[in-house]
């Protein structure tokens, strides 16, 4: 992707600081610092009034409730006006009996979608991805997911990612694969034989190998 001057862009990565921006929304003005101290889960999608699209706010918006509890907002994306998204998202009440209840941002100049390569040429150059980045309470990006235009995305992972990166944070551990609040994390390996010996005698952890143990955080 480049920019209108034809220089390369350069778009963040897991572990940058996430770009700045300050937006018109259907909540009204919203800048990135208004985030700080909470995680954010700043998402995009191609269209208003499209049928994916739709599935996916009023799927956004059950989720929304869990996603408070764990100290995250959602703040959503597309190329569309103020006045588009207020006109969908009273669609969607209309329609489906669910209230929109986080804010849209009006993106029209594409300036948050160019900043954060949400836009992919080869896809569509109108249109935003269906993008997903998951932001910390002190504004470094933790994760980056994209979803081709034609893919709904699953809700129960991005709350499920949410936990991880929160457990992560929190506790310095890891997650495996298909982890869920409650199970089992990874704890980093031994540095030492020393310390690898202990922790086999330890009934706090369950030792697979000496370089993958694992423990309850209960």
């Amino acid at each position: 992707m480049t920019e209108q001057n034809n220089q390369p862009l350069s778009l963040p990565r897991i572990g940058d600081p996430a770009p700045d921006f300050e937006v018109s929304t259907t909540h009204g003005p919203k800048k990135l610092s208004d985030y700080k101290g909470k995680w954010l889960v700043l998402f995009s999608h191609p269209a208003d009034f499209t049928p994916v699209c739709t599935t996916e706010f009023v799927a956004f918006q059950e989720i929304y409730p869990n996603l408070r509890q764990l100290n995250t907002e959602l703040l959503g994306l597309s190329i569309d006006s103020n006045q588009s998204h207020i006109a969908w998202v009273r669609n969607i009440e209309e329609n489906f009996g669910v209230k929109i209840e986080f804010p849209v941002i009006a993106d029209l100049n594409k300036e948050v979608a160019s900043k954060y390569g949400m836009i992919h040429p080869n896809e569509s150059t109108t249109e935003a991805n269906r993008a997903v980045f998951v932001i910390d309470d002190k504004q470094v990006i933790k994760s980056i997911i994209y979803y081709p235009l034609t893919t709904g995305r699953n809700m129960d992972e991005i709350v499920r990612l949410v936990e991880a990166l929160q457990t992560t944070a929190n506790h310095q551990v890891s997650t495996p694969a298909n982890w869920r609040k409650g199970d089992k994390v990874i704890v980093p390996p031994p540095a030492t034989q020393e310390e690898a010996d202990k922790r086999a005698q330890d009934n706090q952890y369950e030792v697979v190998d000496w370089y993958l143990t694992k423990k309850s955080l209960d």
